[in-house]
C-alpha cells in the first residue's frame, strides 16, 4: 500500500495549526513540570525572534502548502514577550503559509498587572483570544500555588481582557490540598459570573520532580484522595452544565460555539507545527505522519537554530498502531467523541466489537446517533483505563 500523501490522510481535515513555545516565566510554580524557565538577567528577545524566524521557515519547508486554522502561543508565559515580539512571530507565520482570514490566535497569559497592560499591543499584533492562567480565586491558595499575583489583580485582568478581545478564557485549578467542595462550588460560581465564553478547569496533579512532589512525599501536602477528587469533578460537571457551559472536553467548558479551535484540533488529531524550545509536533509528509519534538532547553534550542536552522531534535514516522492509539486518546477526551471509522483508517483495523460492546454494556462508552463513539459521564473519569481497553 502506498504511504499517504498530505492530501489524502486520514487526518487532514482536522486543520493546520502552529504552536509557538516562549518558554520562560517570572517564577517557576512549584506544582509545574512544563518546559519553563526563569531567567533573571532577562531575554535577548530580538535574538530569539530570529531563531523562531528561521524554525518557522524550516517547518514550512516540511509542511509546504498548508494554510493555518489557529495560532497558538503557550509557555511558559508568552506574555512576558513585548507586543513587537509577539507581532514579529505572528507575521513570520503569516510569510511562512497562508493565514486563513477567520484563524484563531490565542496568547497565554498571567494576571499580573504589568503583563494586563500590554493586551492592547497584543490585539494590534493579531492576537484575538487571550487564555489567562488564574488558577485560583482565593488569595491564600494563590501564594500557595506560587502565583504572583492576587484575586483583584486577576478580576482586573479578566475585565481588561474583556476590553480588548471579544474571545478569552481563563484557567482554574481545583482538588487543591483542604479544598471542600462547598467552596470550590463558590469558586466556580463567581469564576462562571467573570467568564464570557470559556472555562478551563484542571485537577491538581502533584508531578514527579515539583516541589509539590516533594512535599507530598513529605507529608506536608495532602491533595484530596480519589474519592474527594471525583466529588469536586462531579461539582464542576454540575454547575458548568447548569450555567451553560458544559464540558466539551475533559477539563474544558465553553458556552456552544466558543470551544478553543486550536485545542479541538489537537483533540481531533489534527496537523500541527511544534515551534520554539522544546515543541512538539505533527506533520503530515508524504512518507505518513510525523512526530517532531525540538531542544528544550533554551539555550541549546538557539544554538541549534542558528547553527541548523532548526531545534529538532527528534522525528518519528508513528506506525499505524501508534497513529491509531494517539487519535484514541485524544478523541476519547471530547464529548463529541470519535469516529471508528478514522480510527480504522489510521490503525489499519477496526475497534474490537467485543470490547466496545462490553464498555457500552458498563455504561463507559455510549454509541452516539451519527454512528461516533464517546465516553459516558461514568467513563470519562476512567477514560486512560477506558482507552486501554480499546486501543489492546
Amino acid at each position: 500500500m502506498p504511504a499517504a500523501t498530505p492530501l489524502d490522510h486520514p487526518t487532514r481535515d482536522a486543520g493546520f495549526g502552529v504552536y509557538l513555545h516562549w518558554p520562560f516565566c517570572a517564577a517557576k510554580c512549584p506544582y509545574c513540570d512544563f518546559n519553563s524557565h526563569v531567567r533573571h538577567a532577562g531575554v535577548d528577545q530580538p535574538r530569539f525572534l530570529a531563531a523562531f524566524r528561521r524554525e518557522i521557515a524550516h517547518a514550512a519547508a516540511l509542511a509546504p502548502g498548508r494554510t493555518v486554522t489557529s495560532i497558538f502561543l503557550g509557555g511558559g508565559t508568552p506574555s512576558l514577550m513585548a507586543p513587537e515580539t509577539v507581532a514579529g512571530l505572528l507575521d513570520a507565520v503569516a510569510g511562512a503559509w497562508a493565514v486563513a482570514p477567520e484563524a484563531e490566535v490565542t496568547l497565554e497569559a498571567n494576571p499580573t498587572s504589568v503583563e494586563a497592560t500590554r493586551f492592547r499591543g497584543y490585539r494590534a499584533a493579531g492576537v484575538n483570544r487571550v487564555s489567562l492562567g488564574v488558577q485560583a480565586l482565593d488569595d491564600g491558595d494563590l501564594k500557595r500555588l506560587g502565583r504572583l499575583h492576587s484575586v483583584a489583580e486577576a478580576l482586573a485582568a479578566l475585565r481588561t481582557a474583556a476590553a480588548h478581545f471579544e474571545r478569552f478564557s481563563f484557567d482554574l485549578i481545583y482538588a487543591r490540598p483542604d479544598q471542600t467542595p462547598a467552596a470550590w462550588a463558590a469558586e466556580l460560581r463567581q469564576a462562571i459570573d467573570h467568564a464570557a465564553e470559556h472555562l478551563s478547569l484542571y485537577q491538581l496533579t502533584i508531578e514527579p520532580g515539583t516541589p509539590f512532589f516533594g512535599l507530598a512525599r513529605a507529608g506536608r501536602l495532602v491533595p484530596p484522595d480519589d474519592e474527594a477528587a471525583r466529588v469536586l469533578y462531579d461539582v464542576t460537571q454540575e454547575i458548568c452544565g447548569t450555567a451553560g457551559l458544559p464540558a466539551y472536553e475533559i477539563s474544558n467548558h465553553a458556552r456552544p460555539g466558543a470551544q478553543s479551535r486550536h485545542n479541538l484540533l489537537y483533540w481531533r488529531y489534527g496537523e500541527y507545527a511544534g515551534i520554539g524550545p522544546g515543541a512538539h509536533g505533527r506533520l503530515v509528509r508524504p512518507e505518513g505522519r510525523l512526530c517532531t519534538r525540538t531542544e528544550k532547553a533554551p539555550e541549546d534550542w538557539l544554538a541549534r537554530v542558528e547553527r541548523d536552522g532548526h531545534g529538532i531534535v527528534e522525528t518519528e514516522a508513528l506506525a499505524p498502531e501508534d497513529q491509531g492509539d494517539e487519535f484514541l486518546m485524544m478523541g476519547l477526551r471530547l464529548s463529541e467523541g470519535i469516529d471508528p471509522a478514522r480510527y480504522a483508517a489510521l490503525k489499519g483495523r477496526p475497534l474490537d466489537a467485543g470490547r466496545l460492546d462490553a464498555l457500552v454494556t458498563d455504561g463507559l462508552v455510549a454509541r452516539l446517533p451519527d454512528g461516533r463513539i464517546a465516553a459516558t459521564a461514568r467513563g470519562a473519569p476512567v477514560l486512560n483505563a477506558v482507552v486501554a481497553e480499546l486501543a489492546a
